[in-house]
């Protein structure tokens, strides 16, 4: 089995160092590369997407090296409190917005997953998502990414809560990323459906049982949920009720039925108030 490449931005705060022990706690009986990313732009003229102009300034120069220096401690201290003889460290300073960045990296690097961490609460957990991890997920729908919730007392996930609306019907090559992740630990995925009155149609039910072959050989059962006054309540709810939900995993849908039909944003809502990690990843459109 060929190594995992993960891909872990940083800002260097307690929050992303956090979703980085994550990571690498998930990932221990896994041979991975983790690719320690920081990203700097310089100053609020963003004078760094003007590559030639920038590199000659003074300022340019001292951003950089102290990115790169940071970097670099960081992995030393990541090293040195990690002796699994699987995982390898990789620095990467880049001078570019962390969007651009974390694609650049993903498509060069064959990202498998990207982690990030998720902080703050109510309102200022919002403000702070929604120029970091939320911005991430929305611009960057082609590689997995798994948001950590700050503080997250990390445990195996014994269960993962698969949300889905029947709507889509998947092919195996997108489910890889929740299958392998489930495989990881032997966990069971719970395939949670919400409940909103209606009877579902033809190409749910479709949808719904081709689940079962994709599924073959994992743990995984069915759950309905009763819908709450909106769908991202409604599978937060659930999680917190039942111990055993260690992750909470959707696609992507950033035009799908669930907004179309609740003129919701449910990923960002369950972004923002998740208490146990939340893999987002990409719907390939045929």
């Amino acid at each position: 089995m060929k190594a995992k490449h993960i891909l872990l931005p940083t800002d260097f705060s307690a929050n992303a160092r956090n979703a980085i022990d994550y990571a690498i706690y998930l990932f221990e009986k896994v041979e991975c590369v983790f690719h320690i990313l920081h990203a700097f732009e310089v100053g609020p003229s963003n004078l760094s997407s003007n590559m030639g102009k920038a590199k000659d300034t003074r300022l340019f120069r001292a951003i950089k090296d102290e990115s790169e220096r940071d970097v670099k401690t960081l992995v030393s201290e990541l090293e040195s409190v990690n002796k699994n003889k699987l995982h390898t460290f990789e620095e990467l300073s880049v001078a570019d917005s962390l969007v651009n960045a974390i694609g650049r990296t993903s498509i060069d690097k064959g990202i498998d997953y990207i982690f990030m961490g998720t902080k703050g609460s109510s309102a200022l957990k919002e403000v702070f998502m929604g120029s970091n991890t939320v911005k991430v997920i929305q611009k960057i729908d082609f590689c997995p990414i798994i948001a950590v919730p700050e503080n997250y007392d990390f445990d195996i996930p014994d269960e993962i809560a698969f949300a889905t609306n029947f709507e889509h019907i998947y092919s195996e090559v997108e489910l890889v990323p929740l299958i392998n992740l489930a495989k990881l630990w032997h966990s069971k995925i719970v395939i949670v459906h919400i409940d909103t009155g209606k009877k579902l149609l033809a190409h749910q039910k479709t949808a719904r049982d081709l689940l079962t072959e994709m599924f073959h050989g994992i743990k995984y059962s069915f759950e309905e949920v009763n819908g709450h006054a909106n769908i991202s309540g409604a599978i937060n709810s659930y999680a917190r009720d039942n111990k055993n939900i260690g992750m909470i995993a959707m696609v992507n849908y950033w035009h799908s039925f669930f907004e179309k039909l609740t003129k919701e944003n449910v990923i960002k809502r369950v972004a923002f108030s998740t208490e146990v990690p939340f893999l987002i990843f990409p719907l390939i459109e045929p």
